[in-house]
């Protein structure tokens, strides 16, 4: 009797834990749509793996687990798998949130993909509405209409009334002969009204860089918060406090008691908070909270403004400032303030470039490549052009020009390899000129010292946007989209992140030994 009892629970326990895979599955199945024509299914996940059928563009599949860079997905009355970069997540919508920049420059896009178009640029510290989540993706509302951008350049976080936390300042005096009164917090909103220099006005609310106060005629509007000062009673801030403000770029950042990493902290601040300067302490910003009390925050996760800026808000158009001449830019060791560095994102358009064994577009992967790759180059502090932002043709002419026109330091031009030879691999930096030789030799060593590839070496090449370049110019092919093995490794996220990280270092390492 015990054996026969012993039996039936061994039955019942094999039977739980052949149904707990199932179960499990259920918790985390979500949806994707096939973004290609024809997508094979396999019995595994991986290309040695048997087909077992296909499905076609559109198609929605139910994932049920994932494996590197494979969805298993519900397919007939069984399973298969899938390659994941030819799908597309469903979009999640986001309720009450907003995105803060992390970088300068963040192109926002018509759709979410990089060959999309571009329709305009956020800058470190700008904030947007968000809409809702796509893999990478999210919308935003960038300036009355719908855009997209990518979620590695961004802190979401939650929406706030009032993105100045520092409530005690209600009193806001103009410091300008004349100043626009904006209909919406935005520079590109409607004009409503014009004030004087010294008119005050009670702050109803506040957003980042604007107040926004109650006319003479009993009207609401915004005033940039650049062109006055702000009191309390009797008591004055100091000019320098109320026109240069820092915009928190992280959740959850320590405002600390003193200038050091190693000091308490004393509150912390959400993405999207603005604070007045109180005072610039070697690499801190001093800060006052609701409570009166001083407090310090790191320079390198805040966005700083200033009247420097080139959005000035003077009654009638903004007015120009003057481009610093880069030599004049005092630049320390580690990054590229002042150095003006071009982005050539090879092929586009009508030219795919090599399309690799497993179907990539050449075009399609320089592109992502390049993005992140500027996204890094920003941080550091250089001004970085691309020569294409979207999938459009740009002859090698204008692409060289481009570096010409904007006296480029440094011209980085990307691409993938091919060759007929399926079992060719590696990476390859190029050259032309003598004084292209050094650059390509930092930048291929960073490289290398990241990406576990093939390293084939710097080598002259004989291409046109090294030929005629005057620049210092390199040219990096990433790796053998002809290679199938190769092609999978260099189209993951993970392969861009890292070899764009060893271009960077390579690139601040050449232009840190000109400072020797």
């Amino acid at each position: 009797m015990n054996a026969k009892i012993i039996h039936k629970i061994t039955i019942i326990f094999l039977s739980v834990c052949l149904l707990m895979p199932y179960l499990q599955v259920d918790a985390q199945e979500n949806e994707v749509t096939v973004n290609v024509d024809s997508l094979k299914v396999r019995s595994g996940p991986g290309l040695t793996y048997n087909i077992i059928g296909a499905v076609t563009k559109n198609d929605k599949l139910d994932v049920i687990s994932k494996e590197k860079d494979w969805l298993q997905v519900n397919f007939g009355n069984s399973t298969g798998w899938v390659a994941s970069w030819y799908t597309t997540t469903e979009s999640l919508e986001l309720t009450n949130k907003q995105i803060v920049s992390k970088v300068n420059q963040l192109n926002v896009r018509t759709e979410p993909t990089t060959s999309s178009a571009v329709i305009g640029q956020l800058q470190e510290g700008d904030s947007a509405d968000a809409y809702k989540s796509q893999g990478d993706w999210i919308e935003i509302d960038f300036q009355g209409r719908k855009g997209w951008i990518n979620e590695s350049y961004i802190t979401l976080t939650e929406q706030t009334v009032s993105k100045n936390t520092n409530t005690s300042e209600n009193i806001f005096e103009v410091s300008v002969d004349a100043l626009n009164v904006r209909s919406k917090a935005d520079l590109t909103s409607k004009k409503i009204g014009l004030v004087n220099k010294g008119d005050q006005f009670s702050i109803i609310d506040s957003d980042h860089n604007w107040v926004q106060v109650e006319l003479d005629n009993g009207e609401k509007g915004w005033l940039y918060s650049f062109y006055g000062t702000f009191t309390t009673g009797s008591s004055s801030i100091a000019s320098a406090q109320a026109n240069e403000t820092i915009t928190i770029l992280y959740n959850g950042t320590n405002l600390r008691s003193n200038n050091t990493t190693s000091s308490d902290v004393v509150s912390r601040a959400d993405a999207g908070t603005t604070f007045p300067i109180a005072e610039k302490v070697e690499d801190w910003y001093k800060i006052i909270l609701d409570d009166g009390q001083a407090a310090y925050v790191a320079s390198w996760v805040v966005s700083a403004s200033s009247t420097t800026s080139n959005e000035t808000e003077q009654s009638g158009d903004k007015t120009k400032v003057e481009k610093q001449d880069k030599k004049d830019v005092a630049r320390k060791k580690g990054t590229l303030k002042g150095l003006t560095i071009v982005i050539d994102a090879g092929h586009g358009g009508n030219d795919r470039g090599t399309t690799g064994a497993l179907g990539t577009d050449e075009k399609d992967i320089t592109l992502i490549t390049s993005e992140l790759l500027s996204s890094k180059l920003q941080a550091a502090g250089a001004n970085v052009i691309m020569t294409r932002e979207s999938d459009e043709y740009v002859d090698l002419r204008k692409r060289v020009s481009i570096g010409h026109q904007v006296d480029a330091d440094a011209f980085i031009s990307l691409h993938y390899d091919a060759i007929d030879n399926s079992s060719v691999r590696g990476f390859t930096t190029y050259y032309m000129h003598g004084y292209q030789k050094e650059l390509a030799k930092y930048v291929h060593n960073g490289l290398g010292n990241m990406i576990s590839l093939k390293d084939r070496g710097t080598q002259p090449g004989d291409y046109l946007v090294l030929r005629e370049n005057k620049q210092k110019a390199i040219l990096i092919e990433l790796g053998y989209l002809s290679n199938p093995s190769e092609e999978r490794n260099v189209t993951t996220q993970n392969y861009r992140e890292q070899a764009t990280h060893g271009i960077y270092n390579g690139i601040i390492n050449y232009f840190d030994a000109q400072l020797d």
